[in-house]
């Protein structure tokens, strides 16, 4: 099965590390040869005029569900949905079932997505109250997953102890899902009965979130481990993160859900907005924005967590938590370029060389000579209205649908070989597993300012 491939871009507007510029570039046997001035062309030849070429977006949290309730999503159609948002590799979480939290369960993930993954692709190791210090290799692991309050699966370690001996041992960055737990099961009491999907972030509320965040944060000081945040939610975490002293140990995500979304959308989604951490008001995707602006939130992700709209439909507190999104994050953050929030080197850093700094993703992330050749190409003024139909996560709908968003990808490569290309998935081209260099103490990327080049 051919891996690589060789392709030329001629005249594409380049996101480089650096700055923004026009030239062109070219892809040999699967690597970055040239950029600038190509005098002649490998490979396929690509007339990029009026398009933006950006290194291949990187996904850092999903949920493809496989094994398990695969009637949601699978490696595969996950995979796909991905690749035809412009996503070039994913982070997939151990909330499967079985969970990832062996060696044994997290081979099978491997020999599963052999040969059907459209993307780059990475597992993450599952965290239990007695499995501290048992992942296999650091270099094919991206971290460990701590959920310390209860989400979907039946992962959960809040035990002080077992979480001591997780941070002590871990030789691999350890990401939480950082909520309360004995604060969640007060609250889940205190409003047991309530039936309006707008509860969610009152029952999952902000105090929730920060006491899990300041006490990962304390382990991880202690025993000067690398954590990383996910999903963040609140304005009060990003104030609290923001004033932490610069170790190198501590980094943060947040997702376009809570960009775009607020607790406004729950009366029109109802049980379709409900995930955790919760959608929640809106001066807190303010300071989110204001937090991705000035460093403090390293990069975006998805969250990716697809449910059928029957399983939606049930009803707040039986639907599950959860919504696809890892086909339209590209969109929305370019839509949100289009819209003067931010500028495509901001997306560039957030989506792509932030997450490869943060995980130590060997040759992805960056568009630079002797990297990989993981790109994607997109319409910077394109527009189009998302609808249902089109999409190609199996979940079939996003809390999206009816937006016009403005910026879409229009070719995914990975390798040097297109594996989406107006409109279509191309036969024969597939991901491989990441490689994960991981450092101690995370050095500092260059500063973006606001109001780097658009």
């Amino acid at each position: 099965m051919q891996t690589t491939g060789s392709i030329t871009f001629r005249g594409a507007e380049l996101v480089l590390p650096d700055r923004v510029a026009e030239g062109d570039l070219a892809i040999e046997d699967g690597r970055i040869v040239a950029i600038g001035r190509v005098e002649r062309a490998i490979g396929e030849e690509i007339d990029a005029r009026g398009l933006t070429l950006m290194p291949g977006v990187i996904d850092p949290q999903v949920h493809f569900r496989e094994p398990g309730p695969v009637h949601k999503e699978d490696l595969e159609t996950g995979s796909k949905a991905a690749a035809a948002g412009g996503v070039t590799a994913f982070l997939e979480m151990p909330n499967t079932n079985p969970p990832t939290t062996t060696p044994a369960a997290l081979q099978d993930k491997f020999d599963r997505a052999a040969g059907r993954c459209r993307s780059h692709y990475g597992f993450f190791y599952g965290a239990t109250p007695d499995n501290a210090g048992t992942v296999p290799d650091p270099t094919g692991v991206p971290g460990i997953k701590v959920f310390m309050g209860s989400s979907t699966g039946t992962l959960l370690v809040d035990d002080q102890d077992a979480l001591e001996a997780q941070f002590a041992g871990a030789s691999v960055p350890i990401v939480v899902h950082a909520e309360d737990e004995t604060r969640l099961r007060a609250r889940k009491a205190q409003f047991a009965g309530a039936t309006d999907p707008a509860m969610h972030p009152v029952i999952r509320d902000v105090e929730c979130a920060l006491i899990a965040t300041k006490r990962a944060v304390d382990l991880a000081r202690r025993h000067g481990k690398r954590l990383h945040v996910l999903h963040l939610s609140t304005a009060e975490e990003t104030d609290f993160l923001r004033g932490l002293p610069p170790e190198g140990l501590i980094t943060t995500e947040t997702l376009p859900q809570y960009l775009w979304l607020d607790a406004s959308h729950y009366a029109r989604l109802g049980t379709r907005l409900q995930m955790n951490p919760p959608v929640r008001d809106a001066r807190h995707g303010e300071a989110l924005w204001a937090g991705l602006l000035d460093g403090t939130i390293a990069c975006i992700a998805t969250d990716h967590a697809p449910h059928t709209l029957d399983e939606k439909a049930l009803g707040f507190g039986k639907a599950p938590s959860g919504m696809p999104g890892v086909e339209l994050s590209l969109p929305l953050m370019l839509h949100a370029v289009a819209e003067g929030r931010c500028s495509i080197r901001h997306v560039v850093r957030w989506m792509c060389e932030a997450p490869a700094h943060i995980y130590g993703i060997v040759g992805k992330g960056r568009l630079v000579v002797g990297g990989d050749g993981d790109v994607t190409l997109v319409d910077r003024k394109a527009q189009r209205t998302v609808r249902a139909d089109d999409l190609h996560t199996r979940a079939g709908w996003s809390p999206f649908e009816g937006w016009t968003l403005t910026g879409w990808p229009t070719m995914t490569v990975l390798g040097g070989r297109p594996v989406y290309r107006d409109g279509a998935h191309v036969d024969g081209v597939f991901g491989s597993p990441l490689r994960f260099a991981h450092h101690p103490k995370l050095p500092p990327l260059p500063a973006l300012s606001a109001t780097a080049a658009q």
